[in-house]
This record gives C-alpha cells, structure tokens and sequence, in this order.
C-alpha cells in the first residue's frame, strides 16, 4: 500500500532473476556486469542491464527483502523522491564502481574483470538515510549487554548480502558513497539528478495503477506514526483494546447465564459523577442485586496508587470479577 515502486523493484527484477536462473541460463551472458567489456569494446549497455538483475538467487533474496524494509521511505517521501534517489544513487554508483576498481588494481595489483550484477548499489545506498533518519528502539537485550532493536533485522540482511560474493564489497562501498553523496546538502546532487515531473506523472499514469495496493480493509485504522514501528504499536494496542472488551463481553454473558446481570451503564459511566441527582434518581434498587464479590485489597490499593478513589475501585473490581487489568482499562477509558 501507498509503494508502487517498492512493489515493482521486488517483483519484476526478483522474477526475471528466477526465470533466468531456471529457464534462460544461456540468456544470463546478457545480463553479466562485466566491467572488461565496458572499458575495453566500449559495451556501455552492460552497464545497464548488468546493473538491475542479479543472476545469482541469494542475493535476489536478500536485495528483495531489504527493498521491502525500505519500502518506508517512499512512503514518507513519495515515489518522484524515492526513484529521484534510486535513479541518482545508480547513476552516481557505477562511476564510483569503476574509480574503486581501478583504485583496487593500482594500490593492490588486483585485475578485476567482472562485478556481481544487480540492482545492488542502490539498495547499499538506501542504508545512509536508514541510518540517519529512521529512530532506533531496542526491543530487547542478548546475556544483558547486546542490544536488539528495530533495526538490527536489515543490519543483518545487509551483512548478509555484503558476505555473498567475492566483490560485493566494491558495490556496497561504492552505494554508501553515492548515499552519502545524494544525501549531501552542500553537493546539491539531488537537485541534478532527479526524476522530472512529467516523466513522473507517465509512470503514474501507466505503472502506478499496475503496481499499486489498495488499502488494507481487513484492519481498523489507526493513526499515522512517524515510523512503521509506531504504526505496528499503535495497531498492537488497538488490537489489546479488542480483545480486553471480548473478554468483557463474554464475562457479562457467563454472568447472564448464571442470572447475575451486570448493569454496565450502571457502573461505568457514573464512576466520575457519582453524586449526580439524575443518576440518584434512577438508581435502582439493592433488591434483586447479587451479593457483591469479594475484592482483594492488594488489588485495591494498587489501583488507589493510580489515582482512582477507593469506591471507584471496588465497583470496577466486583464487576471485572477481581480482573486486575479490565478494571484498570474500563477507570481509564471512563
């Protein structure tokens, strides 16, 4: 939803690499980024059909799930932005492959004929304002000294593609690089290579209703986070809020069964009113009413500690059945 680009750049290349794999072996010559070919025949098209398609699955995958993860920041940016930035990060990163290669071969004496192909620089790139930009929220700790957070998952996805091949590492080197540099407010590349309006409004014209997801229907909306972490939080507590009054409604029906109704009206909404004249006027009487439950007073004064008086809180205890946590939830929401 609301990623077109995200969702083409993970399925047509991811496709494409498959059926090359499987089907097409004797077509993959076409798609090699062999960087001889480009110095020494002038085959300048390598450069381009060397640069989109990985012809080895492993980094298929992981590049496809790191496009995923990234999908946030067409999200926030929009998709002119976020293809400004993959179309400037290529462009920027297949000069830099060369400088690095031949950077390589002068300092160490290494001849480097061919690189891994793929649409792999670029997504090295995205790690800059993944770094910069998205906020880092531990989830948990490893033996009480090593952190988890939200984003050690693609930390460890791009470890993984940078260790899948022998010179991969020239095409992460060369997209931090052009991350950097595209990132930059003093090089101002952003504003020389972007994605022009009108070749934007072509790919939405024609692409965009392709690719594009409609809304989630089967979720109830929620706020808008500044991040996905934020969202899934908020979605999370929404979903808490869901099940808390399930368990209420199916408390009130075991209580019906046994003949003991609870009046929620009764209860709840008179909890910061209690001494209004119409709620004196109609309240009913005791007779018919079943003996009140037996509150614990450990619950009680934990609740009084929140700051709920002690009638309040043994009202919502005797009709929460002694549940801790539905009382606290029902004083809160009322």
């Amino acid at each position: 939803d609301k990623a077109p680009l995200s969702k083409s750049l993970l399925l047509v290349p991811s496709a494409i690499s498959i059926l090359l794999t499987l089907l097409f072996q004797h077509y993959q010559k076409f798609f090699a980024y062999n960087l001889q070919a480009v110095k020494e025949d002038f085959q300048i098209w390598r450069l381009v059909c060397g640069r989109i398609i990985c012809l080895d699955l492993k980094d298929t995958f992981c590049s496809s799930l790191l496009i995923y993860n990234f999908r946030i920041f067409e999200r926030r940016y929009g998709s002119r932005k976020f293809s400004s930035f993959l179309l400037g990060a290529w462009m920027l990163s297949a000069l830099f492959d060369l400088l690095l290669v031949e950077i390589t071969q002068y300092i160490f004496g290494i001849t480097i004929n061919s690189l891994p192909s793929g649409f792999l620089a670029p997504v090295f790139a995205l790690f800059v304002p993944f770094y910069s930009s998205i906020p880092r929220v531990q989830v948990t700790q490893v033996l009480g000294h090593f952190s988890i957070t939200n984003k050690s998952l693609v930390y460890i996805l791009g470890l993984q593609l940078l260790t899948s091949g022998s010179y991969i590492w020239i095409l992460a080197l060369s997209g931090l690089i052009s991350g950097i540099c595209y990132n930059s407010s003093i090089l101002k590349v952003h504003r020389i290579l972007c994605v022009p309006r009108w070749v934007a409004r072509i790919f939405s014209w024609t692409l965009e209703p392709v690719f594009s997801s409609a809304e989630p229907t089967n979720e109830v909306r929620v706020g808008m986070g500044a991040t996905v972490d934020i969202q899934r939080q908020q979605r999370m507590e929404l979903l808490d809020r869901q099940i808390m009054m399930s368990q209420v409604a199916q408390l009130r029906r075991q209580r019906q069964q046994q003949g003991g109704m609870i009046n929620w009206n009764r209860l709840f909404p008179p909890l910061r009113h209690r001494h209004n004249a119409n709620y004196q006027d109609h309240r009913p009487s005791e007779q018919g009413i079943p003996p009140p439950t037996e509150v614990s007073e450990e619950q009680v004064a934990r609740l009084m500690e929140m700051g709920f008086s002690r009638g309040d809180a043994l009202e919502a205890l005797r009709a929460s059945n002694n549940d801790l946590n539905v009382a606290t939830n029902f004083l809160l929401q009322h």
